[in-house]
């Protein structure tokens, strides 16, 4: 039996992977602003460390795995807020938590997304946040489309991940990423019914070859599933896709 912390844990993919979680017999922690084990705001550093109190007084012994899964769609606003909780709510919390993980030498997976290959690594508001410069991220962000706000939040996420792969395993963390395509939950659902962003979701959902849908909570949850468990030892540092070969065929040269 292991233990795992999953922020966003309320709603959506993080509840899916909660539920999986548990009926594999498995202890987990929840963090999300409601309906959690730990109620914490990941918007906020205050919201953060409370957070990583919260999980090291239930885990003080070690944590098996960490999936910081809070995270704010490109329909919300203020978009800096976006920023805030996708990209300094993933990262900060996995640094405050590197040393707990590190005693089971337990895995990290963040949640990026499809959409982050849409954004260039050399963008102003990436630059800040791989800097840690919240304060002018955020400003950044609010500067920005909601687009380039949320999928930058994303690239940033996954070029700080590669980048700081080599420091988190001699610590004793393995650390990955998946990367969804369009997932139907509640939020997803609502942002549907955005009148500024609804359309580009629906369009955007419909352009896997493999099935034009969407990708369901489900199946994001057994994939992670799989890459949190000891049959995946050796996955360190990658983004895995699951989404229906969006991701291929909006940029087949990439690899």
């Amino acid at each position: 039996m292991a233990k795992y912390a999953i922020t966003g844990g309320a709603s959506g993919i993080g509840a899916e992977l909660c539920t999986q979680l548990k009926t594999d017999g498995h202890d987990v922690l929840s963090i999300d602003l409601h309906r959690a084990d730990a109620i914490a705001d990941l918007a906020t550093p205050a919201g953060r460390i409370k957070a990583v109190r919260a999980i090291m007084d239930w885990a003080p012994d070690g944590l098996d795995g960490f999936v910081p899964c809070a995270g704010l769609p490109l329909h919300f606003r203020p978009l800096s807020t976006i920023v805030a909780v996708n990209f300094f709510g993933t990262t900060e919390m996995v640094l405050g938590l590197q040393d707990l993980i590190g005693r089971k030498r337990g895995t990290v997976l963040l949640v990026a997304s499809n959409s982050a290959r849409m954004i260039v690594s050399d963008d102003p508001m990436i630059k800040v946040c791989l800097n840690e410069d919240e304060p002018r991220a955020l400003d950044h962000a609010d500067a920005q489309d909601a687009h380039t706000a949320y999928a930058g939040s994303k690239r940033a996420l996954v070029l700080w991940m590669r980048r700081n792969i080599e420091a988190l395993a001699r610590k004793g963390v393995r650390m990955n990423a998946i990367a969804p395509g369009v997932t139907l939950t509640p939020m997803t659902e609502a942002a549907y019914q955005d009148p500024e962003m609804g359309e580009t979701y629906r369009s955007f959902a419909s352009v896997s070859p493999w099935h034009g849908r969407e990708v369901s909570a489900e199946e994001v949850a057994n994939l992670m599933r799989f890459m949190m468990s000891r049959a995946s030892e050796s996955l360190c540092g990658s983004v895995v896709f699951i989404d229906g070969g969006a991701d291929a065929k909006l940029h087949p040269d990439l690899v």
